[in-house]
């Protein structure tokens, strides 16, 4: 199944408020389980299966905007630490959330409305997301979702989220202090079934002199929006930081006539944290 964003709509219920989320996909369906009953001994030696609805599974595509990302990056990360005030600011907060090795974060209603039908899942939780940047793209989100089929919650009309997005463009790269402008995109990719697993692939261009280093202790990215009329450069900006990332391989196809934009494959070893800068006193759940 895939619903394209144009006559689809999706909204992530949590204890605090509705937020309606922008996407370019989904593939959330049923899950379906069978219930065998085995053959007889003396019989035609048939089994049974009886298939059973055992709640709901799929993902979420969506791309980052000013409004979503804060909610967003705390699904999918895990927990929140308690807001802290920026000083120097007129109503500025920033969030510190951590990807902790369970699925630890409140669950969340997620609401499906395809104008003619509504469905509503409950008890939904993140078994996984990756994390899409690329420059001249909107940088998107994949939620791995799973959850209940549920018709208890109230639901109203949400406004759709039209607000900007962040774009590939305007993030910046630090690797061991230094930043790196070779780089053309990440992709995080986090498993968090029975703990925690976490890759990242980091796609540069090859230049002399520039390359990655095969040890890296950290590396910061920071997306920031395009338009400059945000207080302090902070509100609409997230930055992630990744500690301890050891090569896995390098994905590099060195038989091209061009430039070369070649991945290289790290697993995190260390700790995972993004900062999220909000204006005035959004509560993050």
């Amino acid at each position: 199944m895939l619903v394209n964003g144009g006559d689809c709509t999706i909204v992530i219920k949590t204890s605090h408020f509705e937020k309606d989320i922008p996407f370019s996909d989904e593939t959330l369906r049923e899950a379906i389980s069978i219930l065998q009953e085995e053959a007889p001994i003396e019989g035609d030696g048939i089994c049974k299966g009886i298939p059973t609805v055992s709640g709901i599974t799929g993902c979420v595509v969506t791309p980052l905007t000013i409004g979503t990302a804060p909610l967003l990056l705390y699904v999918a990360m895990g927990s929140a630490s308690a807001p802290l005030y920026v000083t120097e600011t007129r109503n500025m907060f920033q969030y510190r959330l951590d990807l902790l090795p369970m699925p630890d974060t409140e669950h969340f209603y997620l609401i499906q409305d395809r104008k003619n039908e509504r469905h509503v899942f409950d008890y939904c939780r993140v078994l996984g997301f990756e994390l899409r940047i690329l420059r001249d793209e909107a940088i998107k989100l994949k939620l791995d979702i799973c959850g209940e089929l549920s018709d208890t919650v109230e639901v109203s009309d949400t406004v759709r989220e039209n607000g900007e997005r962040f774009s590939g463009n305007c993030v910046t790269y630090k690797i061991n202090g230094k930043e790196y402008t070779n780089i053309y995109g990440v992709t995080i990719i986090s498993k968090k079934i029975s703990g925690t697993k976490t890759e990242i692939w980091i796609k540069r261009a090859l230049q002399q002199g520039t390359d990655l280093p095969l040890i890296i202790d950290e590396l910061i990215i920071s997306a920031q929006l395009l338009r400059d009329n945000y207080e302090y450069r902070h509100f609409g900006m997230f930055r992630i930081t990744l500690k301890k990332l050891v090569l896995i391989s390098d994905e590099t196809e060195v038989n091209a006539s061009g430039a070369v934009i070649s991945p290289r494959r790290f697993y995190v070893s260390g700790g995972v944290q993004a900062e999220v800068f909000t204006s005035g006193e959004e509560i993050i759940p």
